[in-house]
């Protein structure tokens, strides 16, 4: 049996208050705001990393060294034709290998043309210097300006159709016009070459000759001339094409000659600049 309380215990007691159950957390502090930026002094701009240096070319040779080198060259370039073998080689092959000669007789007359301008602009080269180192610049200045416009006519020379591998291909489908074309044109560059370094050759020997170390003058008898092209092309159809073999010889000879009287002038030249190097 549960005690009675009375009114009086009632009142001393305190009343109970009933708060409501929390059910919901509490909301997440709001973050503190963020500091106002401060002001710095702007600095230099960042400077862009410098490009790497270009790789230092190479010093070019001297001009003695360069000439020794075309002077050796010829031994790939002027290609020696033996009319005999190229003949009998064609009949074998029942004209097949005549496109190879004529590729050669293309190719010779061309990296012959390129070995000549070398060696002829270093053996200009060795001269100004030993005319410079002597003194005498001045007074042999007019002789090398002579050399340019003759230097002129062998670099034109390097920018015609003279592709070896080109020729061969046309003559594949097209030999009796490729062949007449290419003697035509192997002859003019053969006459047109050959006037302009012997013009070259006999500034320089008398250069040469000033210095103390004579060359000798280039033969001008060596120089041919044109042949009678419209002449040739009518005998060539007239005997259906067997004069191109006699063409084709004197295309072959005449370079053979030409090549052999450069060979003697080099030589010459190489012993008269080995001179002057090692004065």
């Amino acid at each position: 049996m549960w005690p009675i309380l009375s009114e009086q215990t009632r009142a001393n007691k305190p009343d109970l208050v009933h708060s409501p159950a929390v059910t919901e957390e509490p909301p997440p502090p709001e973050p503190p705001e963020p500091p106002e930026p401060v002001a710095t002094p702007p600095g230099p701009p960042e400077s862009s990393p410098a490009p790497p240096e270009p790789p230092e070319a190479s010093p070019a040779p001297p001009a003695a060294d360069r000439l020794r080198a075309a002077w050796h060259g010829r031994r790939e370039s002027d290609y020696i034709f033996d009319f005999a073998t190229a003949l009998g080689w064609q009949i074998l092959t029942c004209g097949v290998y005549g496109i190879y000669v004529l590729y050669q007789l293309v190719r010779r007359s061309r990296d012959h043309n390129l070995r000549r301008i070398e060696l002829l602009d270093a053996a200009t080269a060795v001269a100004w210097e030993q005319a410079r180192a002597r003194g005498l610049a001045d007074e042999l200045q007019p002789s090398f300006e002579r050399i340019a416009p003759h230097m002129a006519v062998l670099r034109a020379k390097t920018t015609e159709f003279r592709d070896p591998t080109l020729w061969a291909v046309l003559a594949i489908f097209v030999r009796l016009v490729a062949d007449i074309v290419a003697y035509v044109l192997l002859d003019g560059d053969l006459i047109a070459h050959d006037y302009a370094e012997g013009a070259i050759e006999t500034e320089l020997s008398a250069i040469y000759t000033r210095l103390g170390a004579p060359v000798p003058v280039p033969d001008p008898r060596r120089l041919k001339q044109p042949h009678n092209y419209v002449a040739r092309i009518v005998v060539v159809f007239l005997t259906c094409g067997l004069y191109l073999y006699f063409w084709q010889y004197d295309i072959m000879t005449e370079g053979n000659r030409h090549f052999q009287h450069n060979w003697a002038w080099e030589d010459a030249l190489a012993q008269s600049v080995q001179r002057l190097v090692a004065a």
